[in-house]
């Protein structure tokens, strides 16, 4: 993930000075008092808290003109930059279905054409993906503010569910649906993976896939291990959330649909 700041030396190093004469407008509101650093950018809706935490090791995360660490407590009156620029007020937390099509690069990358970067520009507020989709993947992808609800949708010990429709070179067998949902292993050059066991049916060519992990191109890797190439891969669901729109469709999630996404499976 990637802001929209541009780093210099002297955005880096503020005089002191200038850090006092900003806080009288820019104290940390009640809203971040309390919550670790990473906690309190991503709170902000600027970014996810492991993009967050990777701001803060690049050293371009400032409390009051001084470095801190991700586990820092925000305390009434911290005056927080980024990139020497004070950091946002929160927006209010939005969550956003976006349907990906093919063609889109999940990373952040506002000089690359191809980059979803060039959707969340013309989007009213800032928003993050929660989680990604491969460029050569489709479906239902997530864009939020809410580093909270990142954190909860993303992090491996939630186990949220998502579903996936994967057309694949040659008819699948018993045997191979019996392999993929036990788990197989595949290894990236010294890196063993694993994946758990999870749901699959088959119909022919074509497969349904639940999963609760989240390694990177899993499912493709998974077919592999049990002779399959992966032609499409779709997303479909996240939790109950069902995606039933356009290709290309955008737009806050009502209401509703925020109580499907969060509901257990």
């Amino acid at each position: 993930m990637t802001t929209s700041y541009s780093a210099t030396e002297a955005a880096l190093q503020p005089s002191n000075q200038s850090v006092l004469e900003s806080t009288a407008i820019n104290n940390s509101p009640a809203t971040l008092v309390g919550l670790r650093l990473n906690q309190a950018i991503a709170h902000s809706g600027l970014c996810s808290r492991k993009a967050a935490a990777r701001l803060i090791s690049e050293q371009r995360v400032l409390v009051n003109g001084q470095q801190q660490p991700h586990h820092y407590l925000i305390k009434t009156g911290d005056f927080i930059q980024i990139d020497g620029k004070a950091l946002p007020e929160a927006s209010p937390r939005q969550c956003w279905l976006y349907h990906k099509p093919v063609g889109v690069d999940c990373n952040v990358k506002s000089d690359d054409p191809y980059s979803i970067a060039q959707l969340l520009a013309t989007l009213p507020l800032r928003l993050f993906p929660l989680g990604r989709l491969d460029k050569d993947s489709s479906g239902l992808l997530l864009l939020s503010n809410d580093g909270a609800l990142a954190h909860r949708l993303m992090h491996a010990d939630q186990l949220q569910q998502k579903e996936y429709r994967v057309e694949v070179d040659k008819v699948v067998t018993e045997a191979q649906v019996l392999q993929l949902a036990a788990g197989v292993s595949w290894q990236l050059g010294t890196t063993l993976y694993q994946s758990d066991p999870c749901i699959v049916k088959a119909e022919n060519n074509l497969l349904t896939i639940v999963l609760t992990q989240g390694l990177n191109r899993q499912i493709r890797y998974m077919c592999r291990a049990v002779g399959l190439k992966v032609l499409t891969l779709h997303r479909v669901r996240i939790n109950q959330l069902l995606l039933t729109h356009a290709v290309g469709c955008c737009r806050p999630l009502t209401a509703d649909e925020m109580l499907l996404l969060t509901a257990r499976s």
